[in-house]
């Protein structure tokens, strides 16, 4: 979702010059690919595309052809390999455009028209989305067999404020599929399922959109800014609080999204800020951690970072109470890249933080025994009957 609200500017930038659109959405990936399902491109009809689809050589064959694929307007799914050369005993028809790089994997690309000022339910989700910091789960066809009533791109939207369909109307599909997005809801992780069989057989990718990530960070000193820097590239909602108002100046941090004043012996409600975030404490006050640290391991964050010595936050976690091992506590702060200059730590804490959100180590590529990505094959459904009628929940 990091390119998720650029994507979104640029629409809205589309629909006020009243410009037509083509969304490109990788939906599926066999084998080895630099951009996992989920990532998207826009591509207008002047001007440069927005977003990213691979590692830079789909981009341009699709600028140039995304048009004359859609000018149907119907939903288009395009094969694209980047194997070392094209299988020779492919069907014309079904055959991947191969590029020749010798990484041996291949994308599926979903295309789509929008037209401007025209709502969808995609757009009507990732804009919730972002709005409210809520995530959403997305149903979308990407191959349907011939009996089964259903159109590539047909969609179905979850999340906490409501459900809706866009092209899907088989009750029954609708019923099934509106269980699975409960599961993408509470698994926050994105798959692919395969319902029915033959002809009637439908292919669905369910999406997993993940709201923008917080970073809180209590402390202002001049080591925050580039900390605010790394996290805002990675599109991250930064927040900076500070007591010392000499410090927490919004001139000092233009990528963060607020820098507050709060002095720590005045009420200030941390919950609201810190629930679900990521927040590292780095006042450089013995003081000010103390307070910090104690008020926010009372709170729920996905990660908590203390900056400073091993010894120094033992001393911290004993003055306040708190056992010394406690999950999602990191001290000292950030990855061991061996750096001593505020960016190179800076550097280490968003690695931890990134590692950390995503389940993994933080280790080097070349040690790691399995593949970079999981697989996204496709998981069998029970069959479906496109005629049979389930009442809506």
């Amino acid at each position: 979702m990091s390119d998720l609200y650029a994507l979104l500017d640029a629409l809205d930038h589309a629909n006020s010059a009243k410009t037509d659109t083509v969304l490109a959405t990788v939906v599926k990936v066999d084998g080895s690919a630099y951009r996992r399902p989920g990532a998207r491109m826009l591509i207008p009809l002047y001007g440069r595309t927005v977003g990213t689809i691979s590692g830079g050589c789909l981009e341009q064959e699709l600028a140039r052809k995304a048009w004359w694929l859609t000018e149907s307007g119907e939903a288009v799914v395009r094969r694209y390999s980047t194997a070392a050369q094209e299988d020779e005993e492919a069907d014309d028809e079904d055959a991947a455009l191969t590029f020749g790089l010798g990484c041996n994997g291949t994308v599926h690309v979903l295309l789509e028209r929008h037209a401007a000022g025209k709502q969808s339910l995609l757009l009507d989700m990732l804009q919730r989305v972002k709005a409210s910091g809520q995530p959403a789960a997305l149903a979308t066809v990407i191959a349907a067999g011939r009996k089964s009533r259903v159109r590539i791109g047909a969609r179905m939207g979850l999340n906490a404020f409501m459900n809706a369909c866009e092209g899907i109307h088989c009750q029954a599909l609708q019923h099934t599929l509106r269980s699975d997005l409960h599961s993408t809801l509470e698994r926050k992780k994105s798959r692919l399922m395969i319902y029915g069989s033959g002809a009637d057989e439908v292919e669905v990718f369910l999406e997993y959109l993940a709201p923008q990530r917080r970073l809180v960070i209590f402390g202002a000193g001049h080591d925050a800014q580039p900390l605010v820097r790394f996290a805002r590239d990675l599109n991250w909602q930064v927040t900076v609080v500070d007591g010392r108002a000499h410090f927490a100046r919004p001139e000092r941090f233009p990528g963060a999204h607020q820098v507050i004043v709060a002095p720590i012996n005045e009420p200030f409600n941390l919950s609201s800020v810190v629930d679900g975030a990521a927040v590292v404490v780095m006042t450089h006050s013995f003081r000010q951690d103390r307070h910090w640290l104690e008020n926010v391991l009372h709170c729920s964050p996905a990660y908590v970072g203390q900056l400073g010595p091993r010894e120094r936050t033992e001393r911290l976690l004993e003055e306040i109470g708190a056992p010394g091992v406690l999950p999602g506590l990191h001290y000292p702060a950030g990855l061991d890249l061996g750096g001593d200059t505020p960016a190179s730590v800076a550097l280490a804490i968003v690695g931890e933080i990134t590692a950390y959100l995503n389940k993994r180590s933080g280790g080097m590529l070349k040690h790691r025994k399995t593949t970079i990505h999981e697989a996204t094959e496709a998981t069998h459904s029970g069959s479906w009957a496109p005629s049979l009628t389930v009442p809506s929940a």
